[in-house]
């Protein structure tokens, strides 16, 4: 009886789910061996996977795994307990185990495409309150328990699958007490935004209404309110298309419309900032992106709020004068008398604030005006102020520099200025500097 128990398996004894109860090793292994594989997966009592017949691979190479699988289960008397073990055998098909492990998986990826999938506990924000959704359980296959239960089964001649399903995070789970925190965190944060020399305070718990947290427990905020805000802030402090107090050379106010100087806020992208800075926890921000319109796309002014965001330094043109002053950080550096747009064929040099474009030495310019559809005029000094091409330079051909002359003897827009003073203006002009006609 000793030796019998301890050379032959007892009687409920399974490798790789074969009955191999009362064989010894070799009659084991010879078993083993010629037994063909069928191949089929089930999950329960359902058949997924239909294969094709392989040999199980067993050769006397795999005694000694036997063999410790015998004295493993070794008791001196006959025992009726259950023992299944699972060996993989040393000439294994280890295409064969991938292959179907590979149909496994993709199996039960499809049939989870018509099950329901399983709804996690969430805490959000929703209305400026942070709340928590209660989870839902669904019927989608734990695909990645499965195969791990595949893999111990996998050199089974059939492949049984239990069931299995993925289980959605409860409202008491660490992930959602994590969530929550993130949350309360999110609503005691404030960014101050600054657009030039004016700082905003803006606290989260009275801008943001709606915020989510993301499986990484970063917080993702609802940008509209932010938007509309950044909005706000930019229509009351932008300066482009706007109108601009000034005060002339005379002492008179008047107001100028802002054409191409000034500046505005890119709301879409400062309010993508502005979101990305709740979230991170940034606390402060300076406007960034910040655009313009004419040669510089880059908003002509922002850094400019002295004397109503002109600042001090800027050429002046009277149309009704005929003259211009320039100015440097308020003080006069020159003046002189000019010729504007002609005003009788409505090519009045055009009324506003503008900004010096550009300045070429020589130049140049070519263009039409009335009675002339096509000219290209050569010239020491240009300055334009305008993308239509209107702008500063001098007119040597020009003979009539009375006061009147723009009337019925302008320019095709331009300020003509008088030759033995142009290069002095050119000299006091500054690119970017603004130009006030009136």
């Amino acid at each position: 009886m000793t030796y019998y128990q301890s050379t032959h398996f007892n009687r409920h004894v399974s490798i790789n789910g074969i009955q191999v109860g009362g064989l010894n090793k070799h009659d084991v292994i010879h078993k083993l061996k010629n037994v063909h594989l069928k191949n089929d997966i089930y999950i329960g009592e359902e058949r997924i996977f239909n294969g094709a017949d392989t040999e199980t691979g067993f050769s006397s190479e795999d005694l000694p795994e036997i063999e410790k699988l015998l004295n493993k289960q070794k008791t001196w008397w006959p025992s009726s307990k259950e023992n299944h073990f699972t060996v993989l055998p040393a000439k294994a098909d280890q295409n064969r185990i991938q292959t179907l492990r590979k149909q496994a998986e993709t199996k039960l990826n499809s049939l989870n495409k018509k099950r329901q999938a399983p709804v996690d506990a969430a805490a959000s924000l929703v209305n400026g309150r942070v709340i928590i959704t209660k989870s839902k359980k669904g019927n989608q296959f734990d695909v990645e328990k499965m195969l791990d239960s595949f893999d111990k089964k996998s050199s089974h001649s059939d492949i049984h699958l239990e069931p299995v399903y993925l289980q959605p995070l409860a409202e008491d789970s660490p992930t959602v007490k994590k969530e929550m925190k993130s949350l309360q965190e999110l609503l005691q944060r404030t960014v101050v935004y600054q657009v030039q020399n004016k700082k905003y305070p803006l606290p989260a718990k009275t801008l943001i209404r709606n915020a989510s947290v993301t499986k990484d427990l970063k917080v993702k905020v609802d940008p509209e309110p932010l938007r509309a805000k950044i909005g706000e802030i930019n229509r009351s402090q932008s300066t482009l298309h706007k109108n601009f107090p000034f005060r002339t050379h005379s002492g008179k106010n008047i107001t100028v419309k802002g054409q191409s100087y000034g500046w505005t806020i890119d709301v879409d992208k400062e309010s993508a900032r502005l979101k990305k800075a709740f979230e991170t926890g940034e606390k402060s921000l300076r406007a960034y992106y910040v655009y313009g319109v004419g040669y510089s796309t880059y908003g002509i002014g922002y850094h400019t709020t002295e004397n109503n965001g002109i600042g001090y330094t800027y050429a002046e043109v009277s149309i009704e004068d005929q003259r211009i002053w320039i100015y440097k950080n308020g003080k006069m550096v020159l003046t002189t008398h000019v010729v504007t747009g002609r005003h009788d064929t409505r090519e009045d040099t055009p009324k506003g604030l503008w900004y010096i474009m550009y300045k070429e030495s020589p130049s140049t310019l070519e263009g039409s005006e009335a009675g002339n559809p096509n000219y290209s005029v050569k010239v020491s000094y240009w300055a334009p102020f305008t993308m239509s091409g209107c702008g500063f330079h001098d007119a040597g051909w020009r003979k009539n520099w009375a006061k009147d002359a723009y009337i019925h003897n302008g320019s095709g827009g331009c300020v003509n200025t008088p030759p033995a003073v142009m290069k002095t203006v050119y000299e006091n002009l500054e690119q970017n500097e603004p130009v006030i006609i009136y």
